[in-house]
């Protein structure tokens, strides 16, 4: 069983437009709406593949009531924590050639007593389960150091943690050594704090964030594929995609499909590429089901292309 937890959850509402222009009204030509932010994802993600997963996170008002009933229609366990301030609504706007415009929203500010209530919900729910998922942003209220104390306590229990967040909460928490963490090119290039021009590059940073703490990386380098770095060295991974359709969620679809296949080694990175890769050729934040995957499709190998130039190089760390 995975369970995860979302500190900043969402309603997300995704518009597909013949193209975004400015100051215009634009018709949509499909819509949809889903119960976002990276735990929910992985959770959902978990959940079409067939696995057990146990959703765990703070909701408040009208979207946070509706964000429970979606995942409940999906077949997803919750275990909300309500809060006083109002889930926050995020929209996404996807064109053809799939670029994506997001807007997302600050959420509520959590009080002190709703920050511990959301680690004792954790604490209680976690019996049994073979991987603890921590992910996304920490919401007004919530000091860097939460996720830190977040992963002290589950390691205390026996627990497994995946962490996928960025920023002051990321390097706070790898002190407190989590079970792999899940940057994406860009938040790995602000955790080392300079550019990344090749997968070379990528690697020397998960070798940095392995000695901070972290005991393994699983590194998205976007459409150039993914990398794992662990105790038995460095792996590389990729697919082919016919056609990127929207790529909300795939990270966290990757996320999943790692922890399903155990999440250490060669397998489970071959899981977390096919399942990123399907979940891009997908409408809105849809998880991909194992009738959309293609684990033969996967070339993952231990000789890393160290010099190979980055398809979108991350010229400025991200402030």
């Amino acid at each position: 069983m995975i369970l995860t937890l979302t500190p900043n959850p969402s309603l997300d509402r995704t518009y597909e437009v013949p193209s975004l222009d400015r100051g215009e009204v634009i018709r949509a030509t499909g819509d949809r709406m889903d119960p976002g932010g990276k735990g929910v994802n992985v959770s959902r993600a978990v959940a079409a593949a067939g696995a057990e997963t146990l959703a765990v996170l703070p909701l408040g008002g009208a979207p946070g009531a509706l964000v429970a009933q979606l995942l409940d229609e999906q077949g997803i366990k919750v275990a909300p924590v309500w809060v006083a301030g109002q889930t926050r609504s995020n929209i996404a706007v996807a064109e053809p050639d799939g670029t994506l415009t997001k807007i997302n929203a600050a959420g509520p500010e959590l009080t002190g007593v709703e920050a511990e209530l959301l680690l004792s919900a954790v604490r209680e729910r976690s019996a049994g389960a073979d991987w603890i998922a921590c992910c996304g942003s920490l919401p007004r209220g919530l000091a860097p150091s939460w996720y830190a104390d977040l992963v002290a306590r589950a390691h205390a229990a026996g627990a497994r943690i995946a962490l996928d967040t960025s920023g002051p909460a990321l390097l706070a928490a790898l002190a407190e050594r989590p079970d792999v963490v899940k940057p994406n090119a860009e938040e790995l290039a602000e955790a080392v704090g300079r550019p990344l021009a090749t997968v070379g590059d990528a690697v020397k940073a998960a070798e940095e964030l392995r000695e901070l703490g972290a005991r393994a990386v699983l590194a998205s380098l976007g459409a150039d594929g993914q990398l794992l770095v662990d105790d038995s060295g460095a792996y590389f991974a990729s697919a082919p995609v016919d056609a990127v359709r929207s790529n909300v969620g795939a990270g966290d679809s990757s996320l999943a499909g790692f922890l399903i296949a155990g999440g250490t080694g060669a397998p489970a990175l071959a899981s977390a590429v096919a399942h990123g890769a399907a979940a891009v050729q997908l409408p809105g934040s849809a998880m991909p089901t194992p009738s959309d995957l293609a684990p033969d499709a996967v070339t993952v190998t231990s000789e890393v292309p160290m010099d190979r130039v980055l398809t979108e190089p991350v010229s400025e760390p991200v402030s």
